[in-house]
């Protein structure tokens, strides 16, 4: 996607060193962009933790790059089985919510099934990583392909007038690699020449939908407005959205849907209000391991500063930090909540979209039976 009017991606190997993985700081946009160096995988490990990187997609891509960095690491190692096995189990504890993390780890330790020699590893957790970027951008594009179809249906009912899409946290291009998951059928329609414009919950506590998906929307040149967090169901009673499609972190097998908190009271307004609500996912998402979301997708909590501090830009343009709530109050800081299946119209996935339901997914996945 665009970036500063040129095509970048969100993570890759630094184009003169190749023990190098460079990505975003994503805690610095909008206002600076800070294109950072992963030299080691402990700096991956951190990444993901602090969230110099986020979205499922791209923390999954990172953890692969960690095992890549983990892996020339432990060409010095004394030990080098159980530096693989420790760098392993350390990103795996970084995000406990989204499933990719796990995907991307397990796709790496297949890599030490073969009797590779310590070069040879490398060589394969590298080319792994490169692979899960690339199947990643063509999942992603898919994606905006198939919930392209939708906007397009309703641009049908009202010609001349804006598609107007709401959507919850990023699950754009910086939560990924390209096209992004939510915002893919969004620069999909931008390319067809369907009017299209985005309601962006701000997505408090570390407002990734004011940063991040306003920074993105606003590059790509697509009219938007950020809403603070409790306008989208005054905004749906009111007539004033056509259609809301989020991203998530983790899909059961029965449709139920982790997202950035906040996204069940979304799709409670819209299920009142008769508006569709769509969720995208890359297939790695999917969980096909449990089925009841509320009960089986573990929580993350997130430190109390988070909800008692804002970052931002002071008029004299330095980024700082206040406090919002009074010193010494308590703050409880969910990360996540689950969407049942029963308020999701439909997931949009890279082979089509479906019914949230257990048997909608198999049509697609037939080889999940």
């Amino acid at each position: 996607m665009i970036l500063g009017g040129k095509p970048r991606r969100t993570i890759g190997l630094h184009p003169d060193n190749p023990k190098i993985v460079q990505t975003f700081d994503q805690r610095r946009f909008p206002h600076e962009t800070v294109l950072t160096d992963l030299k080691s995988s402990k700096d991956a490990e951190y990444a993901i933790k602090d969230m110099w990187v986020r979205g499922a997609p791209l923390i999954g891509a990172t953890a692969a790059f960690g095992v890549y960095l983990a892996g020339l690491e432990a060409l010095e190692n004394s030990d080098p089985k159980a530096y693989l096995e420790e760098r392993f189990a350390a990103l795996e504890a970084t995000r406990p919510t989204a499933v990719n993390l796990l995907w991307a780890l397990n796709e790496q330790k297949k890599n030490l099934q073969g009797d590779l020699s310590g070069e040879e590893l490398i060589a394969a957790f590298r080319k792994t990583a490169e692979q899960i970027v690339e199947d990643d951008v063509a999942i992603c594009s898919n994606i905006g392909e198939h919930g392209l179809k939708l906007i397009q249906k309703i641009a049908d009912q009202k010609p001349g007038e804006p598609v107007r899409v709401l959507t919850h946290c990023n699950a754009g291009w910086l939560a990924c690699i390209d096209w992004g998951t939510a915002t893919a059928p969004v620069y999909k329609a931008q390319l067809a020449g369907i009017p299209i414009e985005v309601w962006v919950d701000e997505t408090r506590p570390r407002n990734q939908g004011a940063n991040l998906t306003a920074f993105e929307l606003q590059q790509q040149g697509i009219p938007f407005q950020v809403i603070t967090d409790n306008t989208g169901g005054h905004l749906m009673q009111h007539g004033m959205v056509d259609l809301v499609i989020v991203g998530t972190d983790r899909t059961t097998r029965d449709g139920d849907v982790a997202n950035k908190i906040g996204t069940y009271l979304k799709a409670l307004a819209a299920f009142d209000n008769h508006i569709p609500f769509y969720v995208a996912l890359p297939s790695t998402t999917i969980d096909w391991t449990i089925k009841d979301g509320v009960q089986e997708i573990p929580i993350e909590m997130r430190s109390e500063d988070e909800v008692h501090w804002i970052h931002g830009k002071r008029p004299d343009g330095t980024l700082d930090k206040v406090r919002v709530t009074p010193e010494g109050s308590a703050a409880a800081n969910y990360g996540f909540d689950v969407t049942p299946a029963r308020l999701v119209t439909g997931l949009i996935t890279e082979r089509g979209v479906c019914e949230a339901s257990e048997a909608g997914l198999l049509e697609l996945f037939p080889e999940q039976v």
